[in-house]
């Protein structure tokens, strides 16, 4: 049977490098460039569209933003809908990478640890700037929860800073492995499918089926946790405890 880690392996489509760094062109980077697309035509030709009766991306169109504006509201109050273009990025993105990636031979990009890496960090950085933005130095009140007696501070501080830093971590592994765990399960099941052949190769490929159903719940709520914790996290920002 094959390494059920092989689909997960990168190798480069259009080798090309800027300055010794390596810039090639890989599956990833081809989702990525399609996913953008996607997101794009959805809402070009929703808003085209024009039409008094909602055409079926539209109400799609929609349903997703009042769904996003939803979280922002209630997560961050009517103050967070600033920041309402870059969480709605941030949500489709990763809900469409999600999702093509359950295409049979396309590529998940979010079983990469370094994009959710990436964006983890973003979004935790983004949390602290406009944390000092809008509170200046009194921000750092966060590391000395209310109530503190004087004697414990410098022992809370340590711990609050440790719990801070694992924030953008958990972000990270959270979606990484979720994603990772579940096409790891369905490249096995498919093997098993293959390997045992036509008269015991149902029991697996049912199995399949049935997980490829949850992967799609998966992806979606993989998408929503992701967005809410960021909304979460900028919403401490704007309204520290």
């Amino acid at each position: 049977m094959d390494n059920p880690l092989h689909p997960f392996e990168l190798h480069p489509l259009v080798p090309l490098s800027l300055f010794g760094l390596d810039i090639s062109i890989n599956k990833a980077v081809l989702v990525m460039w399609i996913v953008v697309a996607l997101v794009l035509i959805l809402f070009i030709r929703a808003r085209s569209s024009g039409s008094l009766i909602p055409t079926k991306l539209q109400s799609l169109a929609e349903m997703l933003v009042d769904f996003i504006r939803g979280i922002i509201e209630d997560t961050m109050g009517k103050d967070g809908m600033r920041y309402f273009p870059l969480i709605s990025a941030l949500f489709l993105f990763i809900l469409f990478c999600n999702l093509v990636g359950l295409i049979p031979g396309s590529y998940t990009v979010t079983s990469q640890l370094v994009v959710t890496g990436v964006f983890a960090v973003s979004v935790y950085a983004l949390s602290v700037i406009i944390g000092f933005s809008v509170h200046g130095a009194k921000f750092l009140g966060v590391l000395v929860p209310p109530g503190t007696p004087g004697w414990l501070i410098p022992l809370m501080i340590p711990i609050e800073l440790i719990s801070q830093l694992a924030r953008p971590i958990s972000l990270a592994v959270r979606l990484f492995a979720n994603m990772t765990a579940g096409h790891v399960i369905l490249g096995v099941l498919f093997g098993l499918t293959i390997a045992g052949g036509v008269l015991i190769g149902w029991l697996p490929f049912a199995f399949t089926v049935a997980l490829y159903a949850l992967e799609l719940g998966i992806a979606f709520i993989q998408a929503y946790i992701f967005t809410v914790l960021t909304c979460v996290y900028m919403g401490d920002a704007i309204h520290p405890h």
